[in-house]
């Protein structure tokens, strides 16, 4: 969704933003070419095998910009470290990056085998393996119902508790089989009939999985409670979601910064990414767009 991220943000030549999920620097490099050289980029990432890739992109482009592995719940320490009070722009793109769900070593993936990983920064936390091995049954139902939308959680969380107990789950593919089992989807299709298809059996179980290992909606409920006071007048939060509860989040928010007057604009419906990029990347079928504006 880069042309709708650069709509919202509007970067100009001297401006300073924040990239609060750089990944492979997607956006942040044309965000930087924008700015120029009298502006800067301020960039986070989770996942430290990340940032190669994104400072050689970064590197590339020859403007100012920091870099930095780290969550973005810490961007007011790590602004106020580089003496920055407030900034024109930020962007925070959830979810996953390709890359990262194309590596079977990450444990990302229900189609591909490995590791039940599922962390972005693989230095620290415990895997989901780790996770699923000591969660309660109500709390796995209540996981799978909030953070995965999942139809049908508690024959789901049964059937998981039910093969940990046997014997540990610790890879995807296990995983993945489990959850086709206890919901009869053995045969599942992606391409059902020309023109149709299908979510894959396992795919909100494991986004529940991911969000709660890695503290997705504590980390962006936190972002939320201090963009307002981190934009400078006129500045704006765009900020892309890919779950239900992610988007009532930043819906909620911006709204109530509305009504206590700290934007002064916001995005009166989601913006989804167009025909093209959802038939050449049907990950993007879920992405939503959201921004708020600070008045000028």
């Amino acid at each position: 969704m880069l042309g709708e991220v650069l709509a919202a943000l509007d970067p100009q030549p001297g401006m300073t933003l924040v990239d609060c999920t750089c990944g492979w620097a997607g956006h942040s490099a044309e965000l930087l070419k924008r700015v120029g050289p009298h502006g800067l980029l301020v960039a986070f990432d989770m996942d430290a095998e990340n940032l190669p890739k994104a400072r050689e992109r970064l590197d590339a482009v020859g403007h100012p910009y920091h870099l930095h592995h780290a969550n973005f719940a810490a961007i007011g320490q790590v602004l106020a470290e580089h003496n920055i009070a407030k900034v024109d722009g930020l962007l925070a793109d959830l979810g996953m990056s390709s890359m990262q769900v194309d590596d079977p070593a990450r444990g990302f993936s229900y189609s591909r085998d490995g590791a039940l990983d599922m962390r972005m920064d693989r230095s620290r936390g415990k895997t989901a393996a780790q996770l699923l091995a000591t969660i309660g049954e109500r709390e796995l139902v209540q996981m799978l119902h909030e953070l995965g939308d999942e139809p049908e959680p508690q024959k789901v969380a049964r059937a998981i508790i039910e093969a940990r107990d046997a014997s540990e789950v610790t890879t995807t593919r296990q995983l993945a089989g489990i959850i086709q089992e206890a919901t009869n989807q053995e045969n599942w299709r992606l391409h059902p009939a020309p023109g149709k298809w299908n979510i894959h059996p396992a795919a909100r179980t494991f986004q529940a999985l991911r969000i709660a290992v890695n503290r997705e909606l504590a980390n962006l409920e936190h972002l939320l409670r201090v963009a307002p006071g981190l934009l400078k007048s006129g500045g704006t939060a765009a900020i892309i979601s890919f779950h239900s509860g992610e988007d009532r989040l930043v819906k909620a928010a911006f709204k109530a910064g509305l009504e206590r007057g700290q934007f002064s604009s916001v995005a009166e419906e989601p913006i989804r990414a167009g025909f093209l990029e959802r038939t050449a990347n049907p990950r993007s079928r879920s992405a939503k767009l959201r921004w708020a504006k600070i008045a000028s």
